[in-house]
């Protein structure tokens, strides 16, 4: 019978490797700080000092309500107190006067305490003036509505000309304006997940790294700066938050994105190409090249994806070649042709540095999980 030939495979040689152990998970965008700006006094609006969808800086002006009314209760309550400080003043000089004749019984005891009362009424009168005098200026300054914060201008609300109401709850709001740089990226992992977290939490290594999923190249890595004090019992996750830096604006509220948290680094971890291994009843198995060009099948224990790679818990050291071509024609134990070897290294960049476009979350096995 005739000999056939060899089948002609495909290899790569296994490689270690420093890889992250992570979490992969959808978020939300979510700004750092929202305010909602309501009218402190009643009255019309005059001016609109912004247009709509502006950066605002703390202090900016945004609003003018008409000031008239306010000037006048202002006026009005330093006049009352320059009465009220007359007053007193007279009736400080009759008690002084009632004093130096009280010791010569030159007037009585009850006019005496009379003048002496009427200098402390008119002292309480004094300082309620000087109350709504302060009362009538910090009324008057309202009238110039500010930002309260650094951030974006929404769409205003009311319109010039339109009578506003002080204190009247959420529909007296005339803006709502958003801290975008920095924001939050919200997300939540399963409560299996937690106690990874918080064990890598306390260790100091865990960050996030945050990404848009139309565009995955421009990857940002952030902190991880909030765990939640409880589980939800809805569905048994917890709300977790990264806060990144967003000075271009790449993040906005509402928008949808994908996170990977990094729990810790596996050291010196065993990578071949994801290609590489099979499945069978048995579980997954990689073909192992040996010294006599025979391919051998090898049960591994998978861990986790890293892009193009797939970490190998057991069942392969670093240099051995793995068939990742041409498995199909392979039988175990029998003779193989190798074309084109390659190193795994050099065959697929590393897994930090690559785009997490293809990334994998990570299985139960994966060895993302201590």
């Amino acid at each position: 019978m005739p000999e056939w030939p060899p089948p002609r495979v495909t290899v790569a040689t296994a490689v270690a490797r420093d890889v992250p152990l992570y979490l992969e998970e959808i978020g939300k965008c979510v700004a750092r700080e929202v305010v909602s700006i309501e009218p402190q006094v009643s009255g019309r609006i005059t001016a609109i000092h912004f247009v709509d969808g502006a950066d605002v800086k703390t202090g900016d002006r945004l609003f003018t309500i008409d000031p008239r009314p306010y000037q006048a209760q202002l006026d009005s309550a330093e006049g009352d107190l320059v009465q009220n400080r007359a007053v007193l003043s007279y009736a400080k000089i009759e008690f002084a006067r009632a004093e130096q004749l009280l010791p010569k019984n030159a007037i009585a005891k009850s006019d005496h305490d009379q003048m002496r009362n009427a200098v402390e009424i008119g002292e309480g009168k004094v300082k309620s003036g000087e109350a709504a005098v302060a009362t009538a200026k910090l009324n008057l300054d309202y009238c110039e509505i500010r930002s309260p914060i650094d951030g974006r201008a929404g769409q205003r609300l009311v319109d010039l000309g339109n009578v506003v109401t002080a204190n009247s709850g959420s529909a007296s709001s005339l803006l709502v304006i958003q801290r975008l740089d920095p924001i939050y990226a919200d997300f939540t992992v399963t409560q299996n997940d937690l106690s990874a977290v918080q064990r890598n939490v306390k260790r100091g290594d865990v960050r996030a790294e945050v990404w848009l999923p139309d565009e995955p190249e421009k990857m940002r890595s952030g902190d991880l700066t909030f765990v939640d004090n409880a589980v939800q019992d809805a569905n048994g996750t917890i709300k977790l938050r990264a806060t990144l830096s967003n000075a271009d604006y790449q993040f906005w509220p509402g928008r949808f994105v994908k996170v990977r948290l990094i729990l810790n680094t596996l050291k010196d971890a065993v990578l071949i190409p994801a290609s590489a291994h099979q499945e069978s009843a048995k579980g997954p198995f990689v073909y192992v090249v040996n010294s006599d060009s025979a391919a051998e099948l090898r049960p591994v224990v998978l861990g986790q994806r890293q892009e193009d790679l797939i970490v190998i818990q057991q069942g392969v050291k670093a240099g051995e070649q793995v068939i990742t071509l041409g498995q199909m024609a392979v039988m175990p134990g029998g003779k193989v042709a190798v074309e084109e070897p390659a190193e795994a290294a050099e065959a697929t960049p590393p897994a930090e540095a690559a785009s997490p476009a293809s990334a994998t979350p990570p299985a139960e096995a994966a060895g993302g999980k201590e």
